[in-house]
């Protein structure tokens, strides 16, 4: 069974929000010293998934990232974790895309892979959300795509998927290839063993521009206007009164007044 997963390297959520910073110049989040980034949380889910159909049917895992400024030991996890190959997607072509140029691109990659089963993403990146990636690469390459997925497994030669709902789970099968994105609700991702991460150290992953994938040109079909922080304005207004009783009525009245009850 050949499984991609792609994978994307997130400014870390759990920053303190102190940290975090934007140039409204270029309409980018600042670098924070001494935190680096990390692995999208769900993208680690992605790469569970596909560990555990490894497990249950053999097969190779390949993960695939699309990103510049990578740092090694982050976008390396996936191959800690126990995955087999890494393919990075490196080009200025890419630099400030949509989300229509990192699915076309990665979409590229998939092709040049050639052998498939399955595709797997997160559900959505933590840093824009947008959730749409997964299904833009199922929508450019034609395959079928099952969202929100809590458990994958391949039976008799099926996909099959248990998607998540308001009120519960349905099951939803298909003939690979696939896409599946997949939610938290798979439980949480394996630690690197000390053995995974030395091995991961010695693989090079695989570089790829957007001429190897045969991208003349790519042009991105949504344009940011404006990333910044909003202003939070507070006001604190302190209710007295000669006895708690008394204070209690004024803020009672003072909230009437305010619509609040």
């Amino acid at each position: 069974m050949n499984i991609i997963v792609c994978v994307k390297q997130v400014p870390d959520p759990q920053m303190p929000m102190a940290s975090f910073k934007i140039d409204p110049a270029t309409n980018k989040l600042v670098p924070t010293p001494g935190i680096p980034p990390v692995i999208n949380g769900y993208d680690e889910q992605a790469v569970e998934a596909a560990l555990r159909l490894k497990e249950a049917n053999g097969g190779k895992i390949t993960a695939l990232s699309l990103g510049k400024e990578l740092v090694s030991d982050v976008i390396k996890k996936p191959l800690s974790m126990g995955a087999d190959e890494l393919i990075l997607l490196q080009d200025d072509a890419f630099e400030d895309g949509d989300d229509y140029v990192t699915a076309h691109a990665l979409a590229a990659a998939i092709k040049k892979i050639g052998e498939y089963d399955l595709i797997i993403c997160g559900r959505q990146a933590s840093d824009f959300d947008s959730g749409v990636v997964g299904a833009g690469i199922g929508e450019i390459l034609g395959l079928p795509v099952i969202t929100i997925a809590r458990d994958i497994k391949m039976t008799n030669g099926v996909i099959r998927v248990e998607r998540v709902v308001p009120d519960g789970y349905e099951v939803v099968e298909a003939s690979p290839p696939v896409v599946v994105t997949v939610s938290n609700e798979l439980g949480q991702p394996r630690y690197p063993t000390l053995r995974g991460i030395m091995a991961a150290g010695r693989k090079q992953p695989t570089v790829w521009s957007a001429q190897d994938l045969g991208l003349d040109t790519t042009v991105s079909r949504m344009k940011l206007l404006k990333l910044y922080q909003p202003d939070k304005i507070s006001q604190c207004e302190f209710i007295e009164g000669g006895s708690p009783a008394e204070a209690g009525v004024n803020l009672a009245l003072k909230l009437r007044e305010a619509k609040i009850i």
